[in-house]
């Protein structure tokens, strides 16, 4: 194998477009994946809808990633929300705007903007290789690969990793990067899972009767770190062991730190979010005659099935003919506490928060402890909720690793008095 100007390693929406800007440029670049094939978590992600962004306005969109939000925001500046749609288009992939905000491709899903997407990067030159396994570098600077050939080393004047974090490891993204940084004196923070679900430890009773049921139609409140209450609406689902979906994925990075720092988290869960707690009082407030209270509530609240069991949940035995007060229950059911233990394992998270740390890369991404090595996508120490913000800052990053590659090879070229 000849020696590239820049090899890529990592096969997922960073990589790829880390390997774009390089290939526009006239750049040799060579991709390595551990995978049989590029963007495998990707296109997971999109089997059921493809979230390429959100349409939110610029500062909201950026708040989004919490304690990462001003470094990020120079790099989404030059590619975010607008140029991952602009991206899609030039590959002829029209976009929409749905309900909530997010951005979709009109074909929904993931695999035609893939597919078109590597078939404009191969007639630009670039190279894929493979079930090649990074296992770091030899002593004079090669890359080695792990491939079913035996051991491959491959000399690059630029590298850009692109390996993502430690969520869906059966995809590629196993965290195996983690010591091989580590030993060159990369700061690191560890790899947690983002995303996520809680175990919470409901009774036999719910969890036999009611795992897997969705609740709909609700909202619920945490409290940032930074003493921020936060409330949102939407949909989340009971598991056997405690909860997962849309709603807690958006609290988990603040869930996850209160039980590192706590031991457990609680976050309040209102059952009827359109309607104001004196209304719901005074529904309950009904006289039900001889009617059972699981019955008073769903005919004047609509309520039943694992919504009307949570009310129950956790309720002392000694406490529970407060059930009948109808204020008591009306504030339950408004605000009723949700505490969770600890976060599900990160193989099962949508994303990961941890990595290299922010001040170990410079404005191009490139590693202070490592020139010529640069870093982009989820492997950098940043996190961000589902709804198009992890796959554009993946995009993002990937093209101001790119870009910074273009940089650092034309700064060498000019020291040296050649051209790249």
């Amino acid at each position: 194998m000849s020696a590239p100007a820049a090899a890529v390693i990592g096969g997922g929406p960073a990589g790829l477009m880390a390997a774009e800007l390089l290939c526009d440029a006239g750049i040799s670049v060579e991709l390595f994946d551990a995978m049989p094939s590029v963007g495998r978590k990707f296109l997971l992600a999109g089997k059921g809808g493809l979230n390429l962004t959100h349409s939110e306005a610029f500062e909201p969109f950026v708040a989004r990633y919490r304690d990462a939000a001003d470094w990020l925001r120079p790099h989404l500046e030059r590619f975010g929300a607008d140029e991952a749609r602009a991206f899609a288009a030039g590959l002829g992939v029209q976009t929409f705007v749905g309900s909530s905000g997010r951005v979709f491709p009109a074909e929904v899903k993931a695999a035609p903007l893939l597919r078109a997407w590597l078939q404009r990067l191969r007639a630009r030159g670039l190279r894929l290789h493979m079930r090649h396994r990074w296992l770091g570098w030899t002593d004079d600077g090669a890359l080695r690969f792990s491939t079913p050939q035996g051991e491959s080393r491959v000399h690059a004047a630029a590298t850009v990793l692109a390996l993502g974090g430690a969520s869906w490891p059966r995809l590629g993204s196993d965290g195996a990067w983690v010591p091989l940084l580590a030993a060159r004196g990369v700061a690191l923070a560890p790899l947690v899972p983002s995303n996520c679900g809680f175990d919470v430890g409901w009774s036999e009773h719910l969890a036999s009767r009611h795992a897997g049921a969705p609740l709909k139609s609700v909202a619920i409140t945490w409290t940032e770190p930074d003493g921020r209450v936060v409330r949102q609406e939407g949909e989340f689902v009971l598991t056997e062991s405690g909860v997962e979906g849309s709603l807690v994925y958006a609290a988990s990075a603040a869930l996850r730190e209160a039980i590192a720092r706590d031991g457990q988290a609680t976050f309040t869960l209102d059952l009827l979010p359109a309607r104001e707690q004196a209304w719901v009082q005074a529904e309950l407030a009904h006289p039900r005659g001889r009617r059972s209270l699981a019955t008073h509530l769903k005919t004047r609240l609509k309520l039943d099935g694992a919504k009307a069991a949570l009310l129950w949940e956790g309720v002392p035995p000694s406490e529970r003919a407060a059930m009948n007060e109808p204020a008591w229950l009306a504030a339950r059911i408004k605000a009723l506490p949700i505490t969770v233990r600890r976060p599900r394992p990160i193989e099962e998270a949508i994303s990961s928060g941890g990595g290299v740390h922010l001040a170990a890369v410079d404005e191009r991404l490139m590693l202070r402890a490592l020139p010529g090595v640069f870093v982009a996508g989820e492997m950098l120490d940043w996190e961000a909720p589902t709804g198009g913000y992890l796959l554009t800052a993946c995009l993002s990053t990937g093209a101001v690793a790119g870009q910074g590659v273009l940089d650092w090879l034309a700064q060498r070229a000019a020291d040296s008095g050649r051209t790249v």
